[in-house]
């Protein structure tokens, strides 16, 4: 079997993990193509380069409009690749609704017409502008299989028209990667002089308005009086406001920004968290698609408070790792706050729990074999 995988995901080396997982459980011929260069929210023009443990094939190929994921376009006829590859399935990591896909799906078409099928996270219901809503729905008539990370996101699709096989797929945690690091912990709790007995609540992503971070300030006024830090790792446009309000709180030595960390660092900064804190707010175009971030810290053995906000609330639920609040409620997030903070007992409860659900349901190497039986099922009814 040759699977031929369209990722701009795939630029940040840690995502070609799950690939590897795949060739290394089955033998296939597993090969990349990814965008030679992308922007990405954290970093202008960061270039291809390969994970330790993915061994094929790596095309990389220029992109118009790199780092718009709906709109970038690769910039090399797809029907000459196709031809050279002459894969037996084809994985478009991306959304039904962007250009790139549609281009693969037209090569396709015109070369061997090889089952092919696409990822999806879209959890609103949105009715685009022609013509991405023709090639939109082009694509879901020609899908021989689907990978949708949560049951919204099927919805999404089934409701404008999607009616092939479908796995609901999701996001895949590397416990080989993110795991409890003591050791890098104690170093840096002793460099940013962190006493052990101070609670450290934390947040890792893009400091930007939708993801509440401004509530999880005005929230943490109810830590005064106690012995706790909290930390920001990420960086932003919210950055100078959260950092206004901090010392409109009068907070704002409790409150330490860290900036951008490359994704080597997550894992030490999760497992030096206590808790971690995302109370993203829904907003009328967006809300939170999934929360990876959460399996990340759970894995790491940290608690989490989360809001419902998308995605949210069910991860949570089905990690039993933490605890759940209201969106934008600045009451509620604070009295998790104290609890978690008042109870390490329970704190620690909470985090095992997590770690053990993120073991048995989101680990890499199980979603990999679940991704490998839709391929192969694919493959067998195009056969």
């Amino acid at each position: 079997m040759k699977l031929l995988v369209i990722s701009h995901a795939c630029v940040t080396p840690v995502n070609q993990g799950f690939f590897a997982d795949v060739a290394n459980q089955t033998g296939w011929d597993v090969e990349l193509v990814i965008p030679s260069s992308w922007n990405s929210e954290y970093k202008s023009n960061v270039q291809v380069s390969r994970w330790k443990d993915f061994h094929g094939a790596i095309h990389t190929i220029p992109v118009w409009k790199t780092g718009n994921i709906p709109l970038h376009l690769y910039k090399q006829t797809m029907m000459g690749l196709l031809r050279k590859v002459r894969p037996d399935v084809i994985y478009v990591h991306h959304e039904p609704y962007g250009m790139a896909t549609a281009q693969l799906y037209l090569a396709n078409k015109m070369v061997d017409n090889r089952p092919i099928g696409f990822y999806g996270a879209q959890n609103i219901l949105k009715n685009y502008p022609i013509p991405f809503r023709w090639f939109e729905q082009w694509v879901l008539q020609n899908s021989a299989f689907s990978f949708p990370v949560t049951e919204g996101a099927l919805e999404v699709v089934r409701h404008k028209g999607y009616t092939g096989a479908a796995e609901v797929l999701p996001l895949a945690i590397d416990r080989g990667i993110y795991r409890p690091n003591p050791e890098w912990v104690a170093a840096k709790r002793a460099e940013l002089g962190i006493a052990e007995d101070e609670f450290v609540m934390g947040y890792l992503g893009r400091l930007v308005e939708e993801k509440g971070l401004d509530a999880m300030l005005h929230a943490a006024q109810v830590l005064k009086g106690r012995r706790w830090r909290c930390i920001l790792v990420g960086s932003g446009p919210l950055e100078a406001s959260l950092r206004e309000t901090a010392v409109k709180l009068g907070i704002e030595q409790y409150i330490l920004f860290v900036g951008f960390v490359p994704h080597e660092e997550a894992p030490g900064w999760l497992s030096l968290f206590d808790v971690l804190i995302l109370a993203s707010e829904t907003r009328s175009s967006w809300k939170e698609q999934f929360g990876r971030v959460l399996l990340e810290a759970n894995a790491c053995e940290t608690a989490v408070i989360g809001t419902e906000s998308g995605e949210i609330g069910n991860v949570i639920r089905n990690t039993g790792g933490g605890l759940i609040v209201p969106e934008a409620n600045v009451a509620e997030l604070g009295r998790a706050m104290l609890e978690l903070a008042e109870d390490p007992q329970r704190t620690r409860q909470l985090a095992l729990q997590g770690a053990a659900a993120v073991a048995e349901k989101y680990d890499q190497a199980y979603l990999a074999s679940r991704f490998i039986t839709s391929i192969r099922n694919a493959s067998q009814r195009e056969g």
